[in-house]
């Protein structure tokens, strides 16, 4: 079959920077799943996109579909034909609707069963006549949330269309996208080539744009580029170039013909954080920013340019004139937050609005600051350096810097706070009590951080569910599971022996001592609870522990934090130990027959003078002696030492259901060995409810 490489270009107007690779990963894999729904097979292809294309080249694409054979099953021939061999309506319907008549059927027989069937071979259509409406269903299925119109056409993208490039080979492929007829042109840089391009063959594309057009249009190519550009550029003037991978990408996204640039700034702007800079040159300029082999601030910035301009100083110094008083702003908010302190920006949130029913940011720095103050209290850190930190923790809200650069909030505390003089825990708890921000961020360093992020995210989450704006589906507006998430690491990656269940109801008693009008549910603590166990599985999930072992562990509902992640361990642990399968399906079975007894003599010791057969006495005293073994072990949470230690009893539990009848018709017998069972399962339940465990 005839192969011909294939190009789709859609040429725009400046496409949005940070959607331009979600954008051409779906173009090209709507298009890619149209040729295979379609039948139409290629070998590889290759992705480009600039901020003003898409393009997608596929190599070696079948120009035809092949040949396909139809088969339909019509009645059975039972019902297809009358006694005396006649074609019944039945027959006939099945015929008409083929397109043909009952003579022209085919018979299937499989056993003893036949039908009817009709039999034929379907042309394949050609990929010329194919690809258009392949790629306009891709372009309609596009990740975009706002499209837009333009001139007085009713078609309607991301962006204005100016042109499109559809080839098969060396053919221009007729159709009309958006508005614009395919043709083989293409167009270069806006700046560097302002005649159109024409294309001889699909493989030439990114190598005409490149040579005669000055436009890099593979993304990942472009993107490399840069990367060395800037790397090279920081060693002329011994720095290292801090490359955030986000910002590389949308700089990426908006240039066809990067050219790195080095700028710099007065060394005075250096007295303001370095943060504050940082997020004024890269926020607001796109700029990268330098630092010495001491990790400290250059006066310095890398810039990308679009154009190789004949005379770089004029566009280096335009990008210095243009961030010297975005860095002069950022200077005077600093000077002027100084002069006031932390704590006296206090009263400026009592306006701001935490939310509606839950009162100001100020009320909840009041209900915080108590709650870090609790916490700390629990895990041996300072009370009273929590409860400062909670005091001041929203302060910098209300400050001229973190007005203008709200990305900084918890930043610029850290660095007020210092300024004040407060003590240095403490400022570091204002920084500390966001983290973690990301998935895969720390969590916060200091005691006292630790307290205040845990008291911050929990009066948040404990105050939400309060008033009933639970998250649902993918709406979170408050951030609920990345806060209940970040509750949880904390902990554990602290070690913090903290109760959820005492904080969870200390937050509750908080909110509503400091609003009267809150009438919250009898089971809210419940419902953070449960809410804070959910995310334990999505985290576990992400390590690779099986859902099953969650649910074993979840069963018992540890309340603090660190002992469910120990109990989880020893679980997975256990569950790669040869004897796990068979104490599984025993732990099952137990709970089965407990089960269906109910509580009523659920305090019943064993008497062992009702141990009649030599397989209940002998389970009996391996109880016994590992009910001993596995007391400290428990006590020290040592849970897959424990857990180890039971495994040994597998054999002692196998006999015992070989040679015991446990439903005895004796009731004293039968009750007896309820109760050697109700102690058995006892010690499993010790560290996670086993019977949850798949068996095979």
């Amino acid at each position: 079959m005839a192969k011909q490489d294939f190009l789709v270009e859609l040429g725009t107007e400046e496409l949005p920077p940070k959607a331009l690779q979600s954008l051409s990963i779906a173009f090209a894999n709507g298009i890619i799943d149209g040729l295979k729904a379609a039948n139409l097979k290629h070998s590889n292809h290759q992705v480009f996109a600039t901020p003003r294309r898409l393009a997608l080249l596929i190599s070696q694409l079948e120009t035809e579909q092949p040949d396909q054979e139809i088969e339909r099953r019509g009645p059975a021939l039972t019902a297809a034909f009358d006694a005396d061999g006649k074609p019944t309506k039945a027959a006939e319907g099945f015929a008409k609707s083929c397109g043909t008549t009952v003579d022209n059927l085919d018979t299937l027989t499989q056993g003893k069963n036949a039908w009817l069937v009709y039999r034929t071979v379907q042309k394949g259509s050609k990929a010329s006549v194919l690809l258009p409406s392949i790629v306009d269903k891709s372009v309609d299925s596009l990740p975009i949330p706002k499209r837009m119109r333009w001139g007085a056409k009713r078609d309607e993208f991301v962006r204005p269309v100016q042109w499109l490039v559809m080839m098969l080979g060396q053919d221009v492929i007729n159709c009309e996208i958006l508005g614009q007829h395919a043709s083989n042109i293409t167009y270069g840089h806006r700046f560097h080539c302002g005649r159109p391009l024409p294309l001889t063959a699909p493989k030439d594309y990114a190598k005409v744009l490149k040579e005669q057009g000055s436009v890099v249009a593979d993304f990942a190519i472009r993107k490399k580029q840069i990367y060395q550009q800037v790397e090279v550029l920081a060693k002329t003037i011994s720095g290292h170039a801090v490359i955030d991978e986000s910002l590389l990408d949308e700089v990426t996204a908006l240039v066809e013909w990067p050219v790195a640039l080095l700028g710099s700034f007065d060394e005075r702007f250096l007295a303001v954080p370095a943060e504050a800079l940082i997020s004024s040159m890269k926020g607001h300029q796109k700029y990268f920013h330098l630092i010495d082999k001491n990790q400290q601030l250059l006066p310095n910035f890398i810039t990308i340019s679009n154009i190789e301009s004949k005379d770089p100083s004029q566009v280096i110094s335009g990008n210095e004139k243009v961030i010297r008083p975005r860095l002069a702003d950022a200077m005077f908010f600093f000077e002027t937050d100084k002069k006031k302190s932390l704590f006296n920006f206090r009263d400026k949130l009592k306006p701001i609005v935490f939310q509606a029913k839950l009162g100001s940011v100020f009320d909840k720095t009041e209900r915080v600051a108590k709650l870090a103050s609790y916490i700390a209290t629990i895990i041996n850190g300072d009370a009273e350096l929590a409860l400062r930190a909670g005091q001041l923790c929203k302060s910098d809200l209300a400050s001229e810097m973190v007005l203008e650069f709200p990305e900084l909030q918890g930043t610029m505390g850290y660095y007020y706070a210092q300024n004040d003089d407060e003590h240095a825990e403490t400022a570091s708890a204002l920084y500390e009590q966001y983290m973690p921000r990301f998935a895969g961020d720390q969590v916060a360093t200091t005691t006292t951080g630790a307290a205040l992020a845990i008291a911050d995210k929990l009066d948040t989450l404990v105050g939400i569910f309060a008033i009933g704006q639970l998250p649902t589906g993918t709406k979170d507006p408050f951030g609920l599971r990345r806060a209940a998430l970040g509750i949880l690491r904390t902990i554990i990656e602290k070690s913090l022996d903290l109760d959820l269940l005492s904080c969870i109801q200390k937050a509750i008693e908080l909110h509503t001592e400091s609003n009267s009008k809150l009438n919250a549910a009898n089971n809210l603590q419940e419902l953070v609870f449960e809410f804070l166990l959910e995310r334990f599985r999505a985290w576990y999930h992400d390590e690779g522990i099986a859902a099953e072992v969650f649910m074993a562990v979840k069963a018992l509902k540890p309340a603090k934090p660190l002992d469910f992640d120990q109990r989880i361990k020893a679980v997975a642990r256990f569950t790669e130990l040869p004897e796990a399968t068979a104490l599984a399906e025993a732990n099952k079975r137990v709970s089965n027959i407990l089960e269906k007894q109910g509580k009523a003599l659920a305090n019943q010791p064993v008497d062992e003078k009702l141990l009649r057969e030599k397989a209940e006495q002998q389970l009996a005293k391996a109880l016994n002696s590992k009910r001993q073994e596995v007391a400290p072990l428990f006590q020290q949470r040592s849970y897959t030492a424990a857990l180890e230690a039971l495994a040994s009893l597998k054999d002692s539990i196998d006999n015992f259901f070989d040679d015991v009848l446990v439903n005895a018709e004796d009731t004293a017998l039968r009750q007896n060995r309820y109760a050697l069972l109700r102690e058995l399962r006892a010690l499993f339940l010790g560290v996670a409810d086993i019977s949850l465990l798949t068996t095979k």
